[in-house]
């Protein structure tokens, strides 16, 4: 190739990041260093709640009570052990009046009482054996759990006649960032060497197989910082930093995988390495920036919401994603530059080949040894040739399959964590467990009526009466009186948040008075919070789909083909929906996964779930898509690009997959069932995904829709011209007046078609 025709397709950009390949390594290894510093201690600053929506009457009704009547929101709950004596023994009685004593006494701690002060029977098991003193830390999620980690050693354990332990929510929030910190890092420590493994045998060589590990780490070490520095402006839920470390890794291999292959293909073609990384970042580039938008306006969509939960996983998502993206445009192709060839290095197939054995299956197809030909994913080329011949039959049937795989999300019932998110053995759901079985009502669970304004006495005492009147009420205690302020606690029958605490909730808010009420407890928070996402979901998913639709026609130039991405997307979720109600509401699988199901989902994983796994599918539509493209526009010939678009990225696509998965069900093998939830669902979406919405819709209804895919009227058309983005760097056939189509790929479709 001349030295002119090589400066002609090394655009700007390619000079750019490979002028100073070593300098601009070493940049990036001083600001990972400084974002190991910047990023240190993030989890200590997040919070382990933040599914409550701010703006809602539950929460200014807790703000208010926590303001005037500290005693309504106990969150610390000492659960007191008589043994074999009576609660109400002398010697345990004394005990417990020290305990509330030294309690009070504490810095941080307000609003102490007891069984023995009040009498309360709700304060008292119903075997006489148990009782509880509860009192409220004040201050914010941090705060709290820093005065929790003073106390809890001091009160826990034996007191004379009594065995003390430690619970309540604080405790339970408390307990739950612990554990999901230390779950983090085994996940780290098992994704990361299983990933490499599953990099080598997809590259074949270990030093590209090191590239997408390095571009993950940066893009964690990096977003782990961007989250650190967005705690001192808003609270970020700890659980972000699941999501943190599963799309670092995933889409950092997913992109390095793309730029790679891309790379080596084109060295492979007899391109000097300056060309080929200037070709590499044309196309693939291309395609990886469009992946990293579609991803980060999927995850970004979820700032809609008002619960800083999901909001903390839009700030994870988008900081990782657009780190990941940048790193794989910056970094790998100043890498690259620097090894050249030498990127085959260690190539331990040849090692195989060498002693007679031959790398077969998805790795070897995924990633070509140097010098292999179109016969290249051949196996992908004849299952796309099946798959279309029999397009009606694949279309339908995997269809109904997936629908049918997605139907009991139909009997999903939604509720709010709670200490059985925790596992079995943890301190404070032993708490828990022991109030909800052994104690009468839900101590700690009931609901509290504000009333704000003057009134008569006499007028209290009637409302207290129309409470107590209201189906599913258990009991009533109040007024408590403040200063032109009093407050009823209401215990429901049934489950805390059960519907019947639900329903009471909207019965309390209804009920008529002489003042203004208002409600909260956490059946009222779980009310709050449904409605608060039901009023922002159709919001989000606008967004999601509107921007997903433009983002495609920019990359296609078609109208049908952003249409059928958006449903074979939402297709292709089914089967995480149905699996999450079947196995985490229904409880089945509950011996092997080792978790206790509650009967209802989290409102607001659905929603995450949805972003992220919806996203990733984007993510890989485009690979495929992209290639798609680039080839019609190159032949002209739609039943070709799309075999030839499989067969390239077929093997590419699983391999991603299932290295994703990998790190996924590492995050799932957390003893938090939310984040456990969140990994295993997100690993079956992507699998499935890739393994049967990429692998037999794509092609069937490609197949269907014929040479009309690619149809747009006149002006879209014209948009696109003067506004797309394609992978391809040819011109398209069709506009070239013959519509021929070259004879190599003739002859290539000839041998696909003879093969199958």
């Amino acid at each position: 190739m001349s030295e002119v025709n090589s400066a002609e397709r090394v655009g700007g950009w390619t000079r750019f990041v490979t002028a100073r390949p070593r300098l601009a390594l070493l940049a990036a290894l001083l600001v990972t260093a400084l974002a190991v510093f910047a990023g240190g201690g993030v989890a200590d600053r997040m919070g382990s709640g933040g599914w409550e929506a701010p703006d809602a009457e539950s929460t200014y009704t807790t703000q208010v009570l926590q303001r005037e009547f500290p005693d309504s929101q106990p969150n610390l709950l000492l659960l007191v052990d008589s043994g074999s004596a009576p609660v109400d023994d002398p010697a345990v009685a004394a005990e417990a009046a020290r305990l509330v004593e030294r309690l009070s006494a504490e810095p941080g701690i307000t609003g102490v009482g007891s069984y023995w002060q009040a009498k309360s029977p709700a304060l008292r098991s119903e075997d006489g054996h148990e009782a509880l003193v509860a009192a409220r830390i004040g201050g914010d999620e941090k705060g709290a759990g820093d005065v929790l980690d003073r106390i809890a050693p001091v009160y826990a354990g034996t007191h004379g006649p009594v065995e003390v332990s430690v619970g309540g929510p604080v405790a339970v929030r408390h307990e739950m960032q612990s554990i999901i910190q230390e779950d983090l890092l085994r996940a780290e420590l098992i994704a990361l060497p299983v990933t490499l493994v599953l990099l080598v045998m997809v590259f074949g060589s270990a030093i590209a197989a090191l590239l997408p590990l390095a571009v993950g780490i940066v893009a964690i070490l990096g977003t782990n910082a961007v989250l650190r520095g967005i705690t001192e402006f808003t609270d970020v839920s700890v659980f972000a930093q699941n999501l943190t470390t599963a799309l670092g890794l995933g889409l950092a291999i997913d992109y390095a995988l793309f730029i790679v292959r891309r790379f080596r293909e084109e060295l492979a073609a007899g391109a000097e390495t300056r060309v080929a990384i200037g070709t590499t970042l044309r196309t693939a580039g291309r395609t990886v920036l469009f992946s990293a938008l579609t991803v980060a306006v999927s995850l970004a969509a979820m700032m809609v919401f008002p619960q800083y939960f999901l909001r903390s996983f839009a700030y994870a998502g988008i900081a990782v994603v657009l780190l990941a993206a940048a790193a794989a445009l910056i970094l790998l192709p100043a890498a690259l530059m620097l090894l050249g060839p030498r990127v085959n290095s260690l190539d331990l197939r040849r090692l195989l080949r060498r002693r007679g054995a031959a790398p077969s299956g998805a790795a070897s197809e995924a990633m070509p040894a140097e010098g292999q030909g179109a016969g290249q994913g051949s196996g992908w080329a004849r299952f796309a040739v099946l798959v279309m011949r029999r397009a009606p039959v694949f279309a339908v049937v995997t269809t109904v399959g997936l629908v049918l795989l997605g139907l009991p999300f139909l009997g999903v019932k939604f509720g709010t964590a709670d200490d059985r998110q925790l596992p079995a053995t943890a301190e404070s759901r032993v708490v828990q467990e022991h109030i909800r079985e052994g104690f009468p009502g839900s101590p700690g669970g009931g609901l509290e009526v504000l009333a704000e304004g003057a009134a008569r006495a006499g007028q209290y005492t009637a409302f207290r009466e129309r409470i107590a009147a209201l189906p599913g009420v258990r009991g009533v205690d109040g007024p408590g009186m403040g200063d032109g302020v009093a407050f009823y606690s209401v215990l429901p029958e049934g489950e805390a948040v059960g519907q019947g605490a639900q329903d009471l909730v909207r019965e309390l808010r209804a009920e008529p008075a002489p003042f203004d009420t208002s409600v909260t407890g956490a059946a009222a928070v779980l009310v709050d919070s449904k409605e608060a996402i039901a009023d922002r979901l159709p919001w989000a998913v606008g967004i999601i789909v509107v921007v997903t639709l433009l983002l495609v026609f920019l990359l296609t130039g078609s109208v049908l083909i952003p249409l059928q991405a958006v449903v074979l997307n939402a297709l292709s979720l089914t089967a995480m929906f149905g699996a999450v109600v079947w196995v985490f509401q229904d409880g089945n699988l509950s011996g092997l996964l080792s978790f206790t199901s509650t009967g209802d989902i989290e409102t607001t994983l659905p929603v995450l779930m949805f972003c992220v796994a919806f996203g990733l599918s984007m993510d890989y539509g485009v690979f495929l898509l992209s290639r798609i493209k680039e080839e019609y526009d190159r032949t002209g010939d739609h039943e070709h690009s799309v075999t030839f678009g499989l067969r390239r990225t077929g093997g590419l696509i699983t391999a991603a997959a299932v290295i994703l998965a990998v790190v996924m069900v590492a995050i799932g093998t957390s003893r938090v069932t939310n984040t456990k939830m969140l990994g295993l669902g997100i690993a079956l979406a992507v699998l499935m995904d890739a393994m049967v919405v990429r692998s037999l819709l794509v092609p069937a209804v490609m197949k269907l829709t014929g040479r009309v895919t690619w149809w747009a009227p006149a002006p879209l058309r014209a948009f696109h011209q003067r506004f797309g983005l394609s992978e391809g760097e040819r011109e398209p056939a069709g506009s070239r007046g013959d519509g021929a189509i070259p004879e190599d790929a003739d002859r290539e479709r000839d041998k696909i078609t003879a093969g199958a």
